[in-house]
């Protein structure tokens, strides 16, 4: 690969103002400038980032890790995130954890080494990140937590208002007509899992309706998980009807148990989302959502980063994204006759199975 002598050489200049030209470091007289650009031009010279990093002790990099590159909602996250950093110089480099912790952990050891500016982290698991984070802060990067929150996180963070949205969600399923409801939500040790859970409990509390335990169940943020769960759920005597889905990747998996069933949405069961992913407008039924926006969150991290390297050392920013509530064809007002129906059924079967 061509390098810095090969250039000066080219240009008939010193080593010195090749390195001032490309690093921007010292004024260089116009005429030699313009011989020094022409060289690189020429020779297709590319700088090293790595190197500009050792010598500035950053690169101009910022890290992101994150739990799933295979769920539909992640990538408008990084999207955000790589549009806000590109457009001001900076670039991203991508990990993909799996929610395993332990690869996470490698991921975060790793990305260390290449210097970056900057660290977006979507944790794994409801974990304790604080030892990391604060040997990037030492060497002088910045870090900001996304979507979830690892224990004890005092740091910049980004997240939206999930309680509030699950609360808005099932307020309205409530407001329809619909008193027995159930919840399909993520894995608990997950913070915004159990902020949805909140949301959901508190509109049923508030409403004066009972919570039955079986009508509440854990699973993950994928279809199988909401398949899985929603066979379980709808064979329970009686039978909901409403479902609140912890995000749509569940209510996918929920709206195909209840054809698997020969059941009908929302004539038989009503379904709600979290999320409002591409797809909502697009399934039959079209999905009702909790609409939050991935790829302001990652352009909000970004700008977060950005801010700190630009000499920001205020106190740590917590900023929580509102939702908005998007109703489609998947919920309706329960069917005539189907709580006196499912009287019926809770006589017979002496309660949920």
């Amino acid at each position: 690969m061509p390098n810095m002598k090969q250039i000066a050489d080219m240009a008939g200049v010193s080593l010195g103002t090749v390195s001032h030209v490309l690093n921007d470091s010292a004024r260089v007289r116009e005429p030699l400038r313009r011989r020094v650009l022409e060289a690189v031009e020429a020779l297709g010279y590319q700088p090293s980032q790595l190197a500009r990093g050792l010598r500035r002790d950053k690169t101009n990099m910022f890290g992101m890790v994150i739990p799933d590159v295979t769920n539909p909602f992640f990538p408008a996250v990084v999207r955000g995130a790589e549009d806000t950093a590109f457009s001001n110089g900076y670039r991203l480099v991508l990990c993909n954890t799996d929610n395993d912790h332990a690869k996470e952990l490698a991921h975060l050891n790793e990305l260390r080494t290449y210097l970056p500016s900057g660290l977006i982290v979507i944790p794994s698991s409801f974990s304790d990140l604080t030892v990391q984070a604060e040997r990037y802060r030492r060497a002088g990067t910045a870090v900001v937590c996304v979507d979830r929150l690892p224990k004890r996180w005092n740091g910049d963070s980004v997240t939206v208002a999930n309680e509030e949205g699950a609360y808005a969600a099932t307020r309205h399923l409530v407001h329809v007509g619909h008193r027995r409801l159930a919840a399909i939500v993520g894995p608990l040790h997950l913070t915004n899992s159990q902020e949805r859970l909140a949301g959901f409990r508190r509109a049923l509390s508030e409403a004066k309706l009972p919570i039955a335990p079986e009508y509440i169940q854990e699973t993950t943020f994928d279809r199988s998980g909401g398949h899985a769960k929603a066979r379980l759920i709808l064979k329970m005597l009686p039978r909901p009807t409403a479902i609140f889905a912890g995000n749509d990747m569940i209510a996918l998996g929920v709206i195909q148990a209840i054809r698997e069933l020969g059941l009908h949405c929302p004539a038989d069961v009503s379904v709600m989302g979290f999320d409002d992913l591409d797809f909502a407008e697009l399934t039959s039924p079209s999905l009702s959502s909790v609409s939050q926006s991935g790829y302001q969150l990652g352009a909000t991290a970004a700008r977060i980063l950005l801010d700190r390297m630009a000499g920001d050392d205020g106190p740590p920013k917590q900023l929580v994204l509102e939702t908005q509530l998007k109703i489609r064809e998947s919920v309706a007002a329960p069917a005539a006759g189907s709580i006196d129906e499912s009287k019926r059924s809770r006589g017979k079967a002496g309660g949920g199975r």
